[in-house]
Parts: C-alpha cells; sequence; structure tokens
C-alpha cells in the first residue's frame, strides 16, 4: 500500500508553473532589451560565448529537483507489514449539497465553507471509522469513495466547490440513493448517511429515498445550512465582479432553510435533524450519536508499519541540483574546440 504522511506539501507543485512563465517572462524580457542595441544576428556574433540553450536546461534541471523535493516533503510511504486487527467503527458517508445556494452567507464566511470546515474536523476526530464523501446539486458524485485515509478525505474535500457539479438543483434523493450503492456491501458496520444541505429540495423524492435507506440499515441524519429568513446568494462574475443571483422577473433570489422537509427526511431514515449556525454545524453532536450505536468488532487486515522512502526523492533532486551549479549559463572556450562541424580553413 502506498501513501503520503504529509499530502498537503503537494500543493507546493503549484509553484512549478508559476516558475515556468516568470522564466518565459525572463527570457521575453531580455530578448527585448538586446534589440534596443539592433539585429539579434549581429548581436549574436558579438556574444560568441552567449547560450540561448544553457539557461533553459539550468532552469529544466532546477525545475525537476523542486518536484522531487516537494514530492519529499510530502514523504512517501510505503507498506512493509500486513496484519489482522480487530476495530469497532462505523461506515459514515457525507453527502454535501453544492448548489450556488450554499453560497449564501447567512452562516459566516458561506454556507459551504463552514460545513467544509466542520467535517475536516470531524474527520480529524475519526479513528477505526470509515468515511466517504459524495457532493450533489442537480446529480450526485462520489468524490471520496469510503476509505480510512483520512489523508485523502481532506486532500479531496478542499477541492470542493460550486463548481464541481455543473448540473445546477438540490436532488437529494438522486444522493441518498447514491449513498445507498456506496456502502461496503460486505460490511457489518453500522451505517450512516449525513446530509449536509440548505433543504430547498427541487427535483425528488427525498423522503421516500431517505425511508428506503433506512429498510437498508442505513441510519440518515440531516443538517440544515442556513437561516428561515434566508439570505441572498452571491454570484462571482468576470473581473472579480460580485452579484446577486436573480430570477427571471429580475428580482433578487432569497435562499431560505426548509427545516420542515430536514426534519422528516431524518424522521423516516430513524436519523435526527440539526441546525446549523455561526457557532456550530451540527457534525460533532451526530458523530458522537454515531458513537453511541452498539459497533460490531470487525476483523480486517491492514498495513501496522510503512517504510518512509523520500531519502531517494531527495537524492534525485540533489543530482538535479548539482548539474544545475556544474551546467554554465556561458559556453566556455574549451567547448568550442570540440565542434566537430567547424572547419579550419
Amino acid at each position: 500500500m502506498f501513501r503520503f504522511g504529509n499530502p498537503e506539501y503537494l500543493y507546493l507543485l503549484l509553484l512549478v508553473p508559476v516558475l515556468i512563465v516568470l522564466f518565459a517572462l525572463g527570457q521575453y524580457a531580455k530578448k527585448k532589451a538586446l534589440l534596443k542595441f539592433g539585429e539579434l544576428s549581429v548581436i549574436e556574433q558579438l556574444m560568441p560565448y552567449v547560450s540561448k540553450s544553457r539557461p533553459v536546461l539550468k532552469f529544466i534541471f532546477l525545475s525537476i529537483a523542486i518536484v522531487f523535493i516537494v514530492f519529499a516533503l510530502a514523504d512517501p510511504q510505503f507498506g512493509s507489514k500486513l496484519e489482522k486487527v480487530k476495530r469497532k467503527g462505523a461506515e459514515i458517508i457525507i453527502a454535501l449539497d453544492v448548489s450556488n445556494s450554499m453560497l449564501a452567507q447567512d452562516i459566516k464566511p458561506n454556507r459551504l465553507e463552514r460545513a467544509k470546515q466542520a467535517i475536516s474536523k470531524l474527520i480529524d476526530n475519526m479513528e477505526n471509522d470509515r468515511i466517504g464523501l459524495i457532493v450533489f446539486a442537480g446529480d450526485s458524485y462520489i468524490q471520496v469513495p469510503v476509505t480510512s485515509d483520512f489523508s485523502a478525505a481532506k486532500m479531496f474535500l478542499s477541492t470542493i466547490n460550486t463548481e464541481i457539479v455543473s448540473k445546477q438543483g438540490t436532488a437529494i434523493g438522486t444522493a441518498i440513493d447514491l449513498a445507498m450503492n456506496s456502502f461496503t456491501p460486505e460490511s457489518e458496520m453500522d451505517k450512516a448517511l449525513i446530509i449536509i444541505t440548505d433543504g430547498e429540495n427541487h427535483e425528488d423524492d427525498a423522503i421516500k429515498a431517505a425511508k428506503l435507506a433506512n429498510e437498508k440499515g442505513i441510519t440518515v441524519h440531516t443538517i440544515g445550512m442556513g437561516s428561515q429568513q434566508g439570505a441572498p446568494i452571491p454570484l462571482r462574475r468576470g473581473y472579480g465582479q460580485t452579484e446577486f443571483q436573480k430570477d427571471r422577473d429580475g428580482n433578487t433570489v432569497i435562499s431560505k432553510l426548509d427545516q420542515n422537509l430536514l426534519t422528516e427526511i431524518a424522521s423516516v431514515g430513524g436519523g435526527e435533524f440539526v441546525r446549523a449556525n455561526n457557532s456550530q454545524t451540527g457534525l460533532n453532536r451526530l458523530f458522537n450519536r454515531i458513537n453511541e450505536m452498539e459497533k460490531k468488532e470487525m476483523e480486517e487486515k491492514i498495513y501496522t508499519d510503512f517504510e518512509h522512502r523520500f531519502q531517494y526523492l531527495l537524492g534525485v533532486a540533489l543530482f538535479f541540483i548539482l548539474l544545475d551549479i556544474f551546467v554554465l549559463e556561458r559556453k566556455g572556450k574549451w567547448s568550442d574546440n570540440f565542434n566537430i562541424f567547424k572547419i579550419n580553413a
């Protein structure tokens, strides 16, 4: 089994395209400055030891070294010892609403970001449980399959936004159906589904889906994000401008929490409804209830020892750094003597 001990460092790879852009701009600026002195073909004859390719080659060496250093910081690990262990836990799938209405700011900083923060803290408190993550709007998708790799779950969680599902809407029933098929079939662990949404369901019969899930042994909880008074939905347009979503008549849309629907979904799903506010989202409360459930002891094979492999990546990075050091930007006189295409008159 392979994993990264510190996957958050992988975000540093975003520096590479930035460095490429800066290098290209620097080369363009040099070329533009030389043009002020005349034709490039004439200037190049006056600078026989200036190389066009060597700065590019040195930059490539340095970029490769940076990539390997970033992967080394992420601490790649390989499982070296597989053991059977007994553990008590539950399978928890969180269905997160990513429709535009989750951008409303009646819960700070907005409904979606507040929910993501709470999910991240919930994952930090998990030990023997397994977690999966579904995102939904007009359609539903599995963002994280049920797993005990909490680091990977948090990494994928951080990428979630309202653009991840192209079809707008709030199809809660579809999300419940997808969750029912996403739990581990052969597992006898307790199963719980937590739906985080503002409850404005316009697509399907969520109550019927929740009842069916409960009949299959899945407890359905709901967390209502937002207030019953509601709030406008800010949408980011071009050039960083923000405007509120409007209906066909040009009126500002006010997104309100549908508490009655979410309460009924939790009721038929055998779970609990919790209303979020600016001080707490209710995830910890539901997690405590899940922990109080009678959990069966399960035996499974897991990797208990992992070997670190960052040393090899640092070695490769050092090799390319040395190449960058020893390759000079300018040509040397000695290299001119090895030009096999040079004809002596």
